[in-house]
């Protein structure tokens, strides 16, 4: 009975098929549908103008801290914002799947854009970018050590994006699915206390939707944090 109920629990997770096929590459076309295409119009309407406002405001303080061979990243870096954020929004209506609570789909995010961040560093300060796994002044019994802690931290930079941004939205969506299936549960036995364990489900859906904007920020933050380095 317990597996049955974890199953139940984490079934929401599991991407639905047709005729046999995932549909979890449409779950993640589908946010691109819902943004306005700009038209040749002088005047837009109020929904491409805030979405033009929007993703100049991010990508100005994206790049702030950035040098000017870095500033090519913009565009990569806001499509990819407005990609997570939207999925992550997405996903919390009800009867909609994820696909950013999947770690295959993060880490497939994240790793070839660390990596990309790695090897430009590699190609445009060779001397630079290994100087990060050896400090100066480091006495000789440590070097070995060093060498080796540091490039543990750097392989695991990938790793911590996807796993970030996975655990994150999908411990909120267990927390919503738990107390939405209590308020059922508990209206026969007590209204009063099935409204309140309601308003706690309105409030903790609240904090998700702040938690979905702030991950998919993070996210960006950190791969911008590591191109900095690199560049």
């Amino acid at each position: 009975m317990n597996l049955t109920m974890t199953m139940d629990l984490f079934s929401q997770f599991a991407s639905t098929t047709s005729l046999g096929i995932p549909l979890i590459f449409l779950a993640m076309l589908t946010p691109w549908l819902l943004f306005p295409t700009p038209s040749a119009k002088w005047m837009n309407n109020r929904l491409l103008t805030f979405q033009n406002w929007f993703l100049t405001l991010f990508t100005k303080q994206l790049l702030l801290p950035l040098n000017t061979s870095a500033h090519k990243w913009a565009f990569l870096l806001a499509s990819l914002m407005a990609f997570l954020l939207s999925m992550n929004l997405l996903g919390l209506l009800p009867y909609t799947f994820t696909p950013t609570t999947q770690l295959s789909v993060n880490l497939g995010l994240a790793v070839p854009l660390w990596l990309a961040t790695v090897l430009t560093g590699f190609r445009n300060q060779l001397n630079h970018s290994l100087a990060h796994f050896l400090p100066e002044g480091t006495p000789t019994p440590l070097i070995p050590v060093l060498i080796l802690i540091e490039t543990i931290s750097l392989f695991i930079r990938p790793l911590a994006l996807g796993v970030r941004l996975t655990a994150n939205l999908t411990a909120g969506h267990l927390l919503i699915h738990l107390i939405s299936s209590a308020v059922s549960a508990i209206f026969s036995l007590s209204v009063l206390t099935s409204l309140l364990t309601f308003t706690v489900l309105i409030l903790l859906t609240i904090l998700e939707i702040a938690v979905a904007m702030i991950q998919a920020y993070v996210f960006i933050l950190l791969l911008s944090l590591y191109l900095q380095e690199n560049t």
